[in-house]
């Protein structure tokens, strides 16, 4: 049996499989085609998801192949990033989504899990010790847990008969990757007038003169699984910006629309729901992939800690509890961005007057934060500390940079105090002596950096250990923190 089954390989289930693997737990991810696709979806990586990546010291290689960007949006309102944001990383990160998949299963695979492609599912069974996945052609895989980061349409959340409410599609808007025989320079006229009236159009060069482009269309298709034409490219094109482009050879055309919805439940048994699967909404803001991720690095240590046997009863449940507010609130954020861009004389009054809001710098970085997720705070209960919840930015300690001492995906105690004990939580926890002298004597962060605990008590600090790790249980001194979790080592090579 597998410890646990991922139904897709897109970037949230490349992420789980990955954060899975650092606590050697068997990892299968089922994903139905039989290629990674060759277009691009998302287009970038904001300010927590760039965090995530650094944390787990994966971030270079993006940078690498990424151009950094420093404007704030939303609504399609540009603006200056904003001074002083609470993050070491204060950018967009410009990157394919082909890309971003691409090094994501590289480091998935090199980590051990085993990527199936061409596989599809089509039934599913649970039981009160695991979960069995039967696919076409008549293969049953079983795993002790199974998550569905399988998208939009995810299969998973309909087989398990989760819920799926919200608002239908009331527009929609093409999309595409397709070339161009216009002059550069006349794309970026007509496009610069067009969006003066109709912020959903536009050509953006991808190089060797192949354009992203985008436009209203006509109508909201009944369809949604068969692709429009090039024709109704065409005829759209020429509708908001008078003119075609001369675009021609196609690589990929879809539609998206305005839908929002959000699952019931996150869980049902041994199964759960991820990114796409879990939630839709506009791609205004570039949000979801980004999303998902973060549902990945939130449910990827608490999973491991349950295969592990170390999970206190309820931890796999704050999975929701944390996740879904946070989801509502990307619906809600998207709503209010596609109504701002209508075209309407109204939205487009209240538009140029959030424009005018935004010039105020405060405006600006709520906005931002809320984008970027970075201004989040989970909710543990009854701490009346403001930080406790909130993720901690990376910040320079005595033994080096805080997420580089995060690599492992392991709990961290700063202790400033230099008499706080985790000993008895050694095998998931690391100390370091040391602690930012802003925000209290001593922190207790969760593996995915979240702040757990903030004092100075032995007895406190151990009920938020209690409540987070499980019951004590010392084995021994425990990996040292800023050890590379990758090393043979660290890190089973059983493929899963």
């Amino acid at each position: 049996m597998t410890d646990v089954l991922i139904v897709g390989g897109g970037p949230t289930g490349l992420l789980l499989a990955a954060e899975l693997r650092l606590h050697n737990v068997h990892v299968v991810v089922l994903e139905r085609e039989a290629a990674r696709p060759p277009y691009v979806r998302s287009l970038g990586l904001h300010v927590r998801s760039i965090e995530l990546l650094d944390q787990r010291g994966l971030l270079e290689p993006f940078l690498a192949l990424g151009q950094q960007h420093r404007m704030a949006g939303f609504a399609g309102i540009m603006k200056p990033w904003p001074a002083h944001l609470d993050t070491a990383h204060g950018y967009v990160l410009g990157i394919p989504q082909t890309v971003t998949e691409r090094l994501l299963e590289e480091h998935a695979t090199a980590a051990g899990a085993a990527i199936r492609r061409g596989r599809t599912v089509t039934g599913l069974r649970q039981d009160d010790d695991g979960v069995t996945a039967e696919l076409a052609g008549g293969e049953r895989l079983r795993g002790r847990y199974l998550v569905g980061c399988d998208g939009g349409r995810s299969t998973v959340r309909k087989l398990l008969g989760i819920p799926f409410p919200g608002e239908p599609n009331r527009i929609d808007t093409l999309i595409g990757e397709m070339e161009a025989t216009a002059a550069p320079e006349e794309i970026a006229a007509v496009v610069a007038e067009a969006r003066k009236t109709t912020l959903r159009f536009g050509l953006m060069p991808l190089g060797d003169g192949v354009y992203r482009a985008l436009t209203p269309a006509a109508g909201v298709a009944e369809d949604r699984a068969t692709p429009p034409t090039i024709d109704e490219f065409r005829a759209q094109l020429v509708a908001v910006g008078g003119t075609d482009f001369g675009v021609h050879s196609p690589r990929w055309l879809s539609r998206f629309g305005d839908a929002t919805r959000l699952a019931d439940s996150y869980r049902a048994g041994r199964a759960f729901l991820a990114g796409d699967a879990a939630h839709i909404h506009p791609p205004t803001g570039g949000q979801g992939l980004n999303l998902g991720l973060q549902d990945a690095f939130n449910l990827g240590w608490k999973l491991a800690a349950a295969v592990g046997g170390r999970a206190p009863a309820d931890l796999l449940d704050t999975y929701q509890a944390e996740r879904r507010p946070v989801a509502a609130d990307v619906l809600d954020n998207t709503r209010a961005q596609m109504a701002l861009m209508s075209t309407e004389p109204g939205p487009r009054a209240v538009s140029r007057l959030l424009s005018e809001l935004m010039d105020i710098e405060e405006v600006t970085r709520l906005l931002t934060e809320k984008i970027t997720a970075i201004g989040l705070r989970y909710d543990f209960g009854a701490d009346d500390n403001a930080l406790v919840g909130r993720r901690l930015r990376d910040l320079p300690l005595k033994q080096g940079r805080l997420y580089a001492l995060m690599r492992a995906g392991r709990g961290l105690l700063l202790d400033g105090t230099g008499r706080l004990s985790a000993d008895a939580w050694s095998a998931q926890v690391d100390r370091v002596a040391d602690a930012p002298a802003d925000i209290g004597e001593a922190v207790l962060l969760r593996p995915d950096g979240h702040i757990a605990w903030i004092g100075a008590d032995q007895a406190e600090l151990e009920t938020a250990l209690s409540r987070w790790f499980g019951a004590a249980h010392h084995t021994g001194p425990g990996r040292p923190a800023g050890s590379d979790p990758n090393t043979p080592q660290a890190l089973s090579t059983d493929p899963g």
